[in-house]
């Protein structure tokens, strides 16, 4: 009789999960999530809309008037939707209808892990093009690997996650024109960058993008996401997605959110990147840290103190960042999420105090 681990796939018993350290902390700034909860008018509509549902009836297999509204929302055709469980479902139904054996996926490092892990999950194979060293797009390398490697799939993130870069408007395009692939561009962070790829859409049958409701939308708990592109190409997406994959309440809060964007999130975001701003010029003083511009809700900042030093440091004054010194060329890197006025303002005097207390113990970090 084998041994019960042997059936699992080599390639998946050699991954790590996917998981975040459990540490907890009264300033949550490690996520990329909106700082505020969902504001009390999009709960309380959605609670109304709610209680009007048959609670014993599965969701719709494919669900219209909800379609109807996100390409309304989104600018698209509902034919070329499919909406699921966050943006992460999307990733997952997307590769697991290209990705496999003898299928490359290509992507720019550092960047969000799951695409890496899905598509080894899937025996299929990854290629790799670092971003330069400014924490920006390679264009030039990433056009010479599609048209050496013609990899199946080519997923940007953009705003880059974690670095927070965007690839410019122009370079996108000649990627998606000499890629006999799929081009996904990942727009989890996009309302944070004012630029989307979105009208490229009617353009290019190759490409695909993806969003999300957990950001800047606020409703990182209910897990809603969805995935623009051509209607021949979300038909077959929709084949890896379970039936009824999105329940009535994320659903119906999804569609109030929209409904209720002008007026109750979009003074929100707007704000966030005022903050996301104010924060990046109050890092650049502090000695010892480097922050990178950030398109997104989130900066990237390279610390002459170790990452995960300033991680228990913040701990210790209740603040959780991210250490994401084991990414790619990131091993000096923390990430911070902007949070609310005050949560930016206690960050920054924390961040002041140990670097300038460390800065003074060891003065040979005056020259970094």
């Amino acid at each position: 009789m084998r041994e019960p681990l042997e059936v699992i796939k080599p390639q998946v018993r050699g991954l790590k999960p996917y998981t975040l350290r459990p540490d907890r902390a009264r300033v949550k700034l490690n996520q990329n999530e909106s700082p505020w909860d969902a504001p009390a008018a999009i709960k309380h509509e959605t609670l109304r809309r709610i209680s009007l549902h048959h609670w014993s009836r599965y969701p719709d297999f494919v669900p219209q008037a909800f379609y109807e509204r996100l390409a309304e929302f989104a600018g698209w055709k509902p034919e070329g939707i499919v909406a699921g469980n966050g943006s992460n479902e999307m990733i997952q139904a997307l590769l697991m209808v290209t990705a496999g054996a003898e299928k490359r996926v290509l992507i720019s490092e550092p960047t969000f892990l799951l695409y890496r892990h899905i598509t080894a999950v899937l025996e299929g194979e990854t290629l790799s093009v670092p971003l330069s060293n400014e924490l920006t797009y390679d264009v030039a390398a990433l056009q010479e690997q599609i048209s050496s490697a013609n990899p199946d799939v080519t997923i940007l993130c953009s705003p880059n996650n974690p670095a927070g870069c965007v690839i410019d408007q122009t370079d996108l395009i000649s990627l998606i024109e000499i890629s006999r692939g799929l081009v996904v561009v990942d727009e989890a962070y996009f309302q944070f960058s004012g630029q989307s790829a979105v009208p490229l859409l009617e353009r290019f049958a190759n490409l695909v993008v993806l969003r999300t409701f957990s950001k800047a939308m606020g409703l990182a708990g209910l897990r809603v996401g969805y995935l623009l592109a051509a209607p021949e190409l979300t038909r077959e997406i929709a084949k890896a997605i379970l039936p009824g994959n999105l329940n009535v309440i994320s659903r119906t809060a999804a569609t109030v959110a929209m409904d209720l964007y002008e007026v109750e999130l979009k003074p929100r975001i707007e704000l966030i990147v005022r903050e996301r701003e104010r924060v990046y010029l109050e890092l650049k003083a502090i000695p010892g840290l480097f922050p990178i511009r950030s398109r997104a809700n989130f900066i990237a900042v390279r610390s002459s103190l170790r990452p995960a030093r300033i991680y228990q440091e913040l701990l210790q004054r209740n603040i959780l960042i991210r250490d994401v010194s084991s990414y790619p060329l990131l091993q000096d890197y923390f990430r911070l999420t902007v949070g609310t006025p005050d949560e930016n303002d206690l960050l920054i005097e924390a961040l002041t105090e140990i670097c300038t207390r460390e800065r003074e113990a060891t003065p040979s970090l005056a020259s970094v």
